[in-house]
């Protein structure tokens, strides 16, 4: 009788066990967690009270109540420098996601090249954003840069950073080139994950190269897209030191995207209650669009689609 009774208890002690494996106890998340609320919500918080005051940078900041606000959603710069931060991200988003995508599917291949040219397109993520801006900005000098001669040769103009559409394509450019190397290793380790059986499977069924591609890894890559897109959207919106150094808003004010708007209004002008108006506009529309992204692309219903899971 003592056995029998006993059965239930250990069977429920191992499943209890049984569920509790791979999930460590929350205190190891102690540290991320603090580290993320000094150096985000803190900062995020400040800005967002800076949002309701006058300050000069100087002298104590004084409530306004919601005049920063209002002038903001009546301010025509702030609408072209929002509508230009679209337009940027839309455009990094479109020229990444298919050079990253299919970079990442064929570095998860056994080509006899793929460990060192997968190391050569890492390059220039480790290199410094400054850096890169400023590497470009000297190729493109339309007087002395690499441009003046080789522009002609492909039909472009060497002055192409002195038109909107020339320089705002650049911009995009350039950080495409730099990031598109973190992504590639997205894709790379997510094509990596999906059951070798199903392109077997194809295989018997006669599926070639091409049909396996849009019916195998898509498909399965498309919570990895979804993971790679809310980055490169979060980042696109951020541009900062590249229109800095390569651009400076110009010409004119064709490239002055929000977070640039942001540095010129509250460290040239000293209006950094503004400024922080700016700011929290900018992480709101930012996180509204990853909110949208993830909740229409069925992200939160990810499984796991490892082989034996």
């Amino acid at each position: 009788m003592s056995h029998v009774s006993s059965s239930p208890k250990v069977r429920g002690g191992r499943k209890a066990a049984a569920g509790n494996v791979g999930r460590p106890p929350v205190a190891w998340a102690l540290p991320g967690i603090l580290f993320f609320a000094l150096f985000a919500i803190v900062p995020l918080a400040i800005a967002v009270y800076l949002s309701f005051c006058h300050w000069d940078g100087l002298n104590s900041p004084t409530s306004v109540g919601t005049a920063n606000w209002t002038r903001l959603f009546k301010d025509p710069e702030f609408r072209q420098a929002a509508w230009l931060s679209l337009l940027l991200t839309t455009i990094s988003w479109a020229f990444q996601t298919p050079v990253a995508l299919l970079l990442g599917v064929w570095a998860a291949g056994q080509q006899r090249s793929r460990a060192v040219l997968s190391a050569v397109f890492f390059i220039p993520l480790l290199l410094s954003t400054t850096a890169i801006a400023m590497l470009f900005h000297a190729l493109l000098d339309p007087n002395f840069g690499v441009i003046k001669e080789i522009g002609p040769w492909f039909g472009i103009d060497p002055n192409i950073m002195g038109s909107s559409t020339g320089a705002l394509l650049t911009v995009a450019f350039v950080g495409g080139w730099q990031f598109m190397p973190f992504h590639t290793l997205i894709y790379q380790g997510g094509t990596r994950q999906i059951p070798q059986v199903l392109y077997q499977a194809a295989e018997i069924d006669g599926a070639g190269m091409f049909r396996q591609f849009f019916h195998i890894t898509l498909p399965q890559l498309r919570n990895t897209i979804t993971t790679s897109s809310v980055l490169m959207i979060v980042g696109s919106l951020t541009y900062f030191d590249t229109v800095l150094i390569m651009t400076k808003g110009g010409p004119g004010t064709d490239t002055t995207v929000l977070p640039y708007l942001m540095y010129r209004t509250g460290f040239q002008t000293y209006d950094l209650g503004y400024a922080a108006a700016i700011a929290t506009a900018l992480v709101v529309v930012a996180t509204a669009l990853s909110l949208i992204l993830v909740r229409f692309s069925g992200f939160g219903n990810m499984r796991s689609t490892r082989e034996g899971m």
